[in-house]
C-alpha cells in the first residue's frame, strides 16, 4: 500500500467515525494469488523504484512501505523537469494538543493549507481559516485558477523546459477553462467546480483535463457513478491518451481483473485510474488531479461502513496530496456550492451568450398561458403542449425522449370506485400490475392477490394510481402508430439510439444518447420527484431534469424540452434558465438558515431504541451538539440525529467513534449504525 493511501485511509476513518480496518477493506481489493504470480513473472518496468528491492516484491498490497514515494516519472508518462507540485509545505510543522499543525502553513494555488505531515482528526492542516466542505482549513484570500504565488521546487534546474501546449478544445466555451488546463499542465493544483453546458461531451472534457495533467508529469484519478459513464470515459481517454495509458477500476470487474488493475496502478504502469466509487482510493504515483463527475448521484455514496462519499474522499485526498480537484456535472450540489462560497474552489461556467446558444427551448405546461389554452393541462399526464411537441418532432424525423420517474407497468394501483390504494391483505404492501393482462401482486412480499376486493367499498375494479415506463411506452405506441418505441430502464439500459424518428421511454439515469441529439425531451410525472420526503428532493429533481435535457439539440437546431410542472417552482425556474448555480446557492442558503447539511455537520445513529440510547449516553458529545429525534427507521429500529457546527465535526466523529468502541469492548448485543453526513435524513 502506498503511504499516501495509508494517510488517506486514516483521515477518512477519522472523518466518518469509522475504523481504519473498514476503510482499508474499501481501499484494497482482496488479494488474488494467480494475478500476483502473473505479475511476478513479468520483467520489472523501468519506472520501478531505484532501490535494490525488485518491483514485483515491493508492490504487494499488504506491505506498507515506510520510505517516501519516488518522484521518478513512469516511462509511459511525459517526463518533465518543472515543479512536480505547486503547494508549499510548512516544514517543520508545530503540533498543537490535537495533533494538528498550529502554525500558519504556506498556501498554494487555492489558498489551502498544505502542512501534510501534521494531521489532526481529519488528516488536514489546522490553520486559522474558514472551514470548507470536508472540514479542511481554507484560507480566505481570493485565488485564481492560474496558481499565482505557487513557489517552484528549488531542486529543479533553472533552465527547465516549458510545459507542452495543451489544446483546450471544448474548454474554450468556458472563460476560465483554458486557464484551468494550463494550470494542470504546469503542475499546479487548481480546484474547480464545473457546470457543463447542454449537449456537452463531458467525457471528452475530462479527458482533456487528464491529458493536461499527464503532460505536466502527474497522475490522475477520475470517479464516475456507473458502468455506462465509465465506458464513455474509457473511450474518451483512449482517444486522447492512446491505449494502455489508463486503467479502469470497478467492483463490477470481478476479483481477478480488479486486483490486476489495482496492482497495475500501484506499480505506476499507468498514470491514470478511472472507475466507479471503488477507484476513489486507487494508488497513483505523483497524483496531480482528482475528478468526479455528477457528484449528486447517490451511487457515489458507499453503502458499506464507514459509508464515505466519493466526492468527500477525493477532496480530502486533494487536500492531503496537494493535487488539483475537478467537481463537474450538469447540475451543482449544495456541497459543491459550499466549495465555491468558501473559496476552496473556483467555478468554471460559460457566459450567458454561449449558454443561450447551446440550450434547447424549454417550456413548462403549468404556467398561465398554457392553462389558458388547455385548462386540462393542470391534471393531464400528457398535456397538449407535450403531445404536439412530440408529434411535430416525429414529423421532422427526429427522436423524442420521454423521461418517466417510475419503472414497471403500473407500480401502484387503487380501487376504481373509491380511489382507496390497493394493499396486500397479508403484509399491507402496495399492489402492482406487471402487465395489461397480469394479476395484481404485492411489491413487498410478492404474493398474488387474484381475488382482491377493496376493504372500504368491496369493489373489485382497479385503476392506475402511478404509471410506469412500460405502460407509458404502450400508451405512446398507440398514440403514434408506426413509430418505433424503445424503452431503457432497469431491465435493459440502452447506450445509444438512432437519430431518426422514434420514441425513447427511459427512467432517470437510463437515458441513451441519440445520434445528433434528441429533437424533443418530455419530462413527465414531475410530482413523483418533487413531492418525495427528502431534504434533497428539489436538488435531485433538477439533476435528473438537466441530465435528460442536456441530450436535446440546441434551440437553433429545433431542440425542445417540455416539463410537466408549474413554472413557478424553483427547480423549474432553474431548468428554464439553465442556471444550476442559482438553485444551488438558494438551496445552500435555505439549509444554512435551517441548519441542515452541508451548512452543519450531522450524524445519524440507527438501531434498537435501547442500543441508540446507550451509545448516546456513552458519547461525550462536543459543546453545542443538538440531539434530534427519535424518528422511526426500518422495522423496530429508530434513528437519532446529532447536529453540530462544522467547526466541531472532528470532535463529533471522535466522540461517536469512541462510544462505539466502548460498546464493542463490552460486547453489546444490539448493533448500531453510525453515519456522518448521511444522504437521507428522513
Amino acid at each position: 500500500m502506498a503511504p499516501e493511501i495509508a494517510r488517506l485511509a486514516r483521515a477518512v476513518a477519522d472523518r466518518y467515525a469509522g475504523s481504519l480496518a473498514d476503510v482499508l477493506r474499501l481501499a484494497v481489493p482482496p488479494r488474488h494469488a494467480r494475478v500476483e504470480k502473473d505479475l511476478r513473472a513479468q520483467p520489472p518496468t523501468a519506472d520501478a523504484d531505484d532501490s535494490d528491492t525488485p518491483a514485483d516484491t515491493a508492490t504487494t498490497p499488504d506491505e506498507v512501505s515506510a520510505a517516501p514515494t519516488t518522484d521518478t516519472a513512469p516511462t509511459n508518462v511525459v517526463a518533465v523537469a518543472w515543479p512536480p507540485s505547486a503547494v508549499v509545505v510548512a516544514s517543520p510543522p508545530t503540533t498543537g494538543p490535537t495533533g494538528t499543525a498550529a502554525v500558519p502553513a504556506t498556501t498554494g494555488l487555492t489558498g489551502v493549507a498544505a502542512a501534510a505531515d501534521a494531521t489532526g482528526p481529519t488528516g488536514t492542516a489546522a490553520v486559522p481559516a474558514t472551514t470548507g466542505l470536508t472540514g479542511v482549513a481554507v484560507a480566505t484570500a481570493p485565488t485564481g485558477l492560474t496558481g499565482a504565488g505557487a513557489a517552484p521546487d528549488a531542486s529543479e534546474p533553472s533552465g527547465a523546459p516549458a510545459p507542452p501546449a495543451v489544446d483546450p478544445r471544448g474548454w474554450r466555451d468556458y472563460p476560465a477553462g483554458p486557464a484551468f488546463l494550463r494550470a494542470l499542465a504546469d503542475g499546479r493544483p487548481p480546484r474547480a467546480v464545473w457546470s457543463a453546458l447542454a449537449g456537452e461531451d463531458w467525457a471528452a472534457r475530462y479527458a482533456d483535463a487528464v491529458a493536461a495533467t499527464v503532460a505536466g508529469g502527474r497522475g490522475a484519478v477520475v470517479v464516475v457513478a456507473d458502468a455506462r459513464d465509465l465506458d464513455r470515459l474509457d473511450a474518451a481517454l483512449t482517444d486522447t491518451l492512446g491505449p494502455g495509458r489508463h486503467v479502469c477500476l470497478s467492483a463490477a470487474l470481478g476479483p481477478a481483473r480488479r486486483y490486476r488493475a489495482f496492482l497495475t496502478a500501484r506499480r505506476g504502469v499507468a498514470p491514470v485510474v478511472i472507475g466507479t466509487r471503488a477507484a476513489m482510493f486507487a494508488p497513483v504515483d505523483r497524483l496531480g488531479l482528482v475528478a468526479i463527475w455528477d457528484d449528486g448521484d447517490d451511487l457515489h455514496a458507499e453503502p458499506r461502513a464507514p459509508y464515505p462519499h466519493a466526492r468527500d474522499v477525493l477532496l480530502t485526498r486533494a487536500q492531503l496530496a496537494g493535487a488539483a480537484a475537478l467537481v463537474g456535472g450538469y447540475t451543482r450540489t449544495a456541497e459543491a456550492q459550499l466549495l465555491v462560497e468558501t473559496g476552496w474552489a473556483r467555478e468554471v461556467v460559460a457566459d450567458r451568450a454561449t449558454l443561450r446558444a447551446r440550450t434547447p427551448s424549454i417550456a413548462p405546461t403549468g404556467d398561465d398561458p398554457q392553462l389558458a389554452r388547455d385548462p386540462g393541462a393542470a391534471t393531464a399526464r400528457l398535456p397538449s403542449l407535450a403531445w404536439t411537441t412530440a408529434r411535430d418532432t416525429l414529423r421532422a424525423d427526429a427522436p423524442v425522449l420521454v423521461q418517466v420517474p417510475r419503472r414497471g407497468y403500473l407500480p401502484s394501483i387503487s380501487c376504481a370506485d373509491c380511489r382507496t390504494p390497493a394493499r396486500c391483505p397479508h403484509c399491507a404492501g402496495p399492489l402492482a400490475l406487471p402487465s395489461a393482462e397480469g394479476i395484481p401482486a404485492c411489491r413487498w412480499c410478492g404474493r398474488v392477490a387474484a381475488a382482491y376486493a377493496c376493504p372500504e367499498c368491496g369493489g373489485r375494479r382497479l385503476r392506475a394510481a402511478v404509471t410506469g415506463a412500460r405502460r407509458t411506452a404502450e400508451e405512446l405506441g398507440r398514440a403514434f402508430p408506426g413509430v418505433p418505441v424503445r424503452t431503457s430502464g432497469r431491465e435493459e439500459v440502452l447506450a445509444s439510439v438512432p437519430g431518426g424518428a422514434g420514441l425513447v421511454i427511459a427512467t432517470p439515469g437510463a437515458e441513451p444518447l441519440a445520434e445528433g441529439g434528441y429533437g424533443a425531451v418530455l419530462l413527465l410525472d414531475s410530482w413523483a420527484l418533487l413531492t418525495r420526503a427528502d431534504l434533497r428532493a428539489g436538488e435531485e429533481t433538477l439533476r435528473r431534469w438537466l441530465s435528460a435535457a442536456a441530450l436535446a439539440r440546441p434551440a437553433s437546431a429545433g431542440g425542445r424540452v417540455v416539463v410537466v410542472a408549474d413554472g413557478a417552482l424553483a427547480p423549474v425556474q432553474a431548468l428554464l434558465r439553465w442556471d444550476p448555480a442559482w438553485f444551488a446557492a438558494r438551496e445552500l442558503a435555505e439549509r444554512r438558515e435551517l441548519r441542515f447539511p452541508p451548512a452543519t455537520k450531522m450524524a445519524s445513529v440507527t438501531g434498537p431504541a435501547v442500543a441508540v440510547a446507550d451509545l448516546l449516553a456513552e458519547a461525550r458529545l462536543p459543546d453545542g451538539a443538538e440531539v434530534l429525534g427519535p424518528v422511526p427507521a426500518d422495522g423496530d429500529r429508530e434513528r437519532m440525529l446529532v447536529r453540530v457546527p462544522r467547526a466541531r465535526a472532528a470532535a463529533l466523529a471522535e466522540a461517536l467513534h469512541t462510544a462505539a468502541g466502548v460498546r464493542s469492548a463490552r460486547k453489546a448485543a444490539d448493533p448500531v449504525r453510525l453515519q456522518v453526513d448521511p444522504l437521507s435524513l428522513f
